[in-house]
């Protein structure tokens, strides 16, 4: 049996594509384990960044939102009011139970084109064709650590990342030092903190960012013209982040690279910075130069503004954010992703519907915010995604033709094969996709919404 559409990934992304799928009347099948990274890698205590009315999944009739689930489990989800992680989760595997068909929870291992579309062979070893695959792997594949810190080690013994973490009360009594200036560093470090744990934070940045209090929904026209809000923030350009991410697109890839880069830049959350403040040291100004394993505990050599500095430590724990490129894409064959068409900063081009250079292949979450701008960092930028992600699946299957696996891969834009490319298939993908409406749903940004440093956590991330 060949499904329409294979759906690898079932966080916000993930499910919401699923949705909008199932709606069109797609023959679907869903791999991965339901809300994962909020499930597993987020502890207990840490709470979303984005306001509830800009943190919903997407189906196509608006049914299933946040605020459907809060009424009916007696939740609140009142404006500036933060939502935990362990409800936000909740919500996603009640959306799932409800607007998505039945998930297999098994990981895909492999996936590469075949004649008449793809083969993806799961962690058991059973193999299951699709004519088109959507690929929405979340942020946990493109995990960054500073290059200071390899000398500790890879076995997260003196040193991991932020989002390795689901508990932290191995950390009970030690002393832990933060590295990181964005809301998953500074919340963690606060939970540390008040669990009994010696904690520090690191950070480059000469001062700590915060986001304000945001402002009240019935603010007067006139304020809300000046400065509007959404769901990426305040402001009329994070407003346009979140609104027009088409267009964003239309913008030259080497601004887009730059602005997916800088735009809504690590800040701590309003409601975070006073247990930050009177419970955690804080070190701006200063970067780790050197770290060493030193009897079972860390050394490290700290560059400030006031010299070098020596620490010693019992874990270091990077809150250093995620790096999307097509090299980390699992679980692609690495053949394909090598010859994957790519933007300037190694992220994957994709066309206007994210389908990439490989035909049939389409892309969701953190790996497309060059493309389509800062929103896709964020759980805000699965409503734009999952209807037009799904419309472009549904013309692949209309227009049918071979599945060709793109030659060396170039800086082009995309969604067109390259010179080279070989034909693996000559079957027909598909045809007669039943024509279904579709519409949206998304959540998270700064000040009002997500993880500034890409994590999905603390603060609505793109997982996918």
């Amino acid at each position: 049996m060949t499904h329409d559409l294979l759906v690898v990934g079932a966080g916000p992304y993930g499910l919401s594509i699923a949705a909008h799928a199932a709606a069109a009347g797609l023959d679907l099948k869903v791999f991965g384990r339901p809300m994962d990274s909020w499930r597993s890698h987020m502890p207990p205590g840490m709470l979303l960044k984005s306001e509830p009315w800009a943190s919903h999944l997407s189906d196509p009739a608006g049914a299933f939102g946040l605020d459907a689930y809060a009424a009916a489990h007696g939740l609140s989800a009142r404006h500036g009011e933060p939502i935990g992680v362990a409800e936000f989760a909740a919500y996603g595997l009640w959306f799932a139970e409800r607007a998505v068909p039945a998930v297999d929870e098994r990981l895909v291992r492999s996936l590469r084109p075949v004649p008449g579309g793809f083969r993806a062979t799961t962690e058991d070893g059973e193999e299951v064709r699709a004519r088109t695959v959507a690929l929405a792997v979340g942020v946990l594949p493109f995990v960054d650590l500073p290059g200071a810190l390899r000398p500790l080690g890879t076995d997260g013994a003196l040193a991991s990342h932020s989002s390795h973490h689901g508990d932290l009360t191995r950390f009970r009594g030690q002393d832990v030092t933060v590295v990181g200036g964005g809301q998953a560093a500074l919340e963690t470090a606060a939970l540390l903190a008040e669990q009994g744990t010696r904690t520090r934070v690191l950070t480059r940045a000469g001062q700590l960012c915060w986001n304000d209090l945001p402002p009240a929904l019935d603010r007067p026209w006139w304020r809300r013209a000046r400065s509007p809000l959404s769901g990426l923030g305040q402001g009329w350009r994070n407003w346009s982040y979140a609104q027009l991410p088409g267009a964003f697109r239309l913008l030259p890839a080497e601004r887009r690279t730059r602005i997916s880069a800088t735009a809504l830049g690590p800040a701590g959350a309003w409601w975070v910075r006073s247990r930050v403040e009177s419970g955690v040291e804080v070190l701006t100004g200063h970067e780790i130069v050197r770290a060493e394993p030193a009897g079972g505990r860390v050394r490290l050599e700290v560059a400030g503004p006031g010299g070098t500095l020596r620490l010693r430590t019992d874990h270091v724990l990077a809150a250093t954010g995620f790096t999307a490129s097509s090299a980390r894409l699992a679980p692609l064959d690495p053949e394909i992703r090598a010859a994957l068409h790519t933007l300037g900063d190694g992220s994957p081009a994709t066309g206007p519907g994210f389908e990439s250079s490989c035909p049939g292949l389409f892309l969701a979450g953190l790996v497309t915010a060059s493309a389509f701008g800062p929103s896709m960092r964020f759980v805000y930028g699965a409503s734009y995604t999952a209807d037009r992600l799904v419309r472009g699946v549904r013309r692949r299957l209309r227009r049918g033709g071979p599945v060709r696996v793109p030659g060396p891969a170039v800086g082009a834009e995309a969604g067109a094969v390259g010179p080279g490319a070989i034909v693996v298939g000559s079957g027909a993908v598909g045809s007669g996709a039943i024509e279904v409406g579709a519409a949206g749903a998304r959540a998270a940004g700064t000040g009002a919404a997500g993880a500034d440093d890409g994590r999905s956590p603390a603060g609505a991330g793109a997982a996918g």
